[in-house]
């Protein structure tokens, strides 16, 4: 593959484009100590990152499960939806990075384990001169990632083929997604897995700084 036929770049969201972390984990620790459980350092809440909020409050509370949960999982809803503002922001380069991309003609969506009414907020907010045609997140009924086929629709919306697309994202989720959808799977190494679970999957790319993404790329 030649990587000057890349027309689409697909994101995810946490720990790749936005540092999310802080208020992630204040959110998760509101939620927990309301319901008298034990709460947890950001150091902890990173790992518990990558599937969506109903996996991440059942790795918080492996003791809970049921009804308890899900009035668990609810609760982190509600708190999350009114207080992600406080410790959401974007990553050093991402912003001219992605304007760099749309200045080349290069197609850019977001695809994220996140809940999907979630994503379009954050990213309007946080890249309001960002022209994003797709972005997505986690939906009832639909497949999460590492499943491709959210990413092949993506691909498919935009009609473009989805061995002219990279997905880059911080997690080993990301990059199994990337790989099921005959993508570019570029690693990126600030977020929220460590850099040997990415390296053990063998991207295309790795790299270290979002600043890097295009000459990474031959672009």
């Amino acid at each position: 593959m030649l990587n000057d036929v890349i027309r689409c770049i697909i994101f995810d969201l946490d720990g790749t484009l936005v540092h999310s972390l802080p208020g992630i984990a204040a959110s998760l620790n509101r939620t927990l100590d309301a319901a008298g459980l034990y709460t947890h350092p950001e150091s902890d809440v990173r790992g518990f990152i990558g599937n969506g909020i109903g996996k991440l409050v059942e790795r918080a509370a492996p003791t809970v499960s049921g009804d308890e949960l899900d009035t668990l999982v609810d609760g982190m809803r509600d708190n999350y939806a009114r207080t992600w503002k406080d410790g959401t922001h974007p990553y050093a380069g991402v912003t001219e990075t992605l304007a760099n991309l749309s200045d080349r003609n290069i197609s850019i969506a977001v695809f994220s384990n996140k809940p999907d009414e979630y994503c379009r907020k954050i990213t309007d907010y946080l890249f309001p001169d960002i022209h994003f045609p797709i972005v997505r997140g986690q939906l009832r009924n639909v497949p999460s990632k590492p499943d491709p086929s959210g990413a092949l629709s993506i691909c498919s919306e935009l009609n473009i083929d989805p061995e002219n697309t990279a997905l880059v994202g911080d997690s080993t989720i990301d990059l199994k997604t990337a790989k099921n959808a005959g993508m570019i799977a570029v690693a990126a190494t600030w977020g929220y897995h460590d850099p040997p679970a990415l390296a053990a999957l063998n991207p295309d790319h790795t790299i270290d700084k979002m600043n890097d993404l295009i000459s990474a790329l031959k672009i």
